[in-house]
């Protein structure tokens, strides 16, 4: 009764419930320093980041459970924590504490069990960073000679060359929605 999904899809699934799960910044499969490649990782307001695994055969769900974070927990990235499965792939006692698991179900994912909303530490912290400083790194290898900066700048520069105005449409910085600037609300 498994899907026939594969795993490139099933993340893809993943990043779409994470943005539905209102994380505003949404990483898939990049490395860490720790060598955690999460599946798909999102950060709300506060830092609070979602880590979400997908798992399409029992083989990798067993596997994963192996790997130094996870025999660590401490080292592993994510305040929640999701396995994403076809049905009846991973029972419920079989997770690690606090980890929810997530079961996509006739093209929908269904929350089976929920996660701990506490599991990150600082070392898990410290990792998240690192996952973010170089997927920030090679955001800017892949745009040099520009720096981040001055990517980040550009509608300055459309105002610039339109006579001191914004193109219609277009939203100053400091209109832009970013709940990443607002003040931290408790989780």
């Amino acid at each position: 009764m498994h899907t026939s999904m594969t795993h490139a899809q099933l993340v893809e699934r993943a990043v779409r419930w994470l943005r539905s799960y209102r994380c505003g910044v949404v990483l898939s499969e990049q490395a860490c320093v720790s060598g955690e490649m999460p599946d798909a990782i999102g950060w709300k307001r506060a830092s609070h980041s979602v880590l979400v695994e997908c798992k399409v055969t029992r083989a990798d769900f067993l596997a994963d459970r192996g790997k130094p974070f996870r025999t660590k927990p401490e080292q592993g990235v994510g305040c929640e924590r999701f396995y994403l499965t076809p049905p009846s792939l991973v029972k419920i006692e079989e997770l690690d504490a606090g980890w929810g698991l997530l079961e996509l179900r006739r093209g929908r994912i269904e929350m089976v069990r929920s996660s701990a909303k506490n599991l990150r530490t600082a070392t898990g912290f410290r990792y998240e960073m690192n996952l973010l400083l170089a997927s920030l790194r090679r955001v800017e290898v892949r745009i040099e000679p520009q720096s981040i900066t001055d990517f980040l700048k550009w509608k300055n520069r459309m105002a610039e060359y339109n006579r001191g105005t914004l193109p219609e449409g277009l939203e100053t910085a400091e209109e832009e929605l970013n709940v990443f600037l607002e003040p931290e609300v408790p989780c």
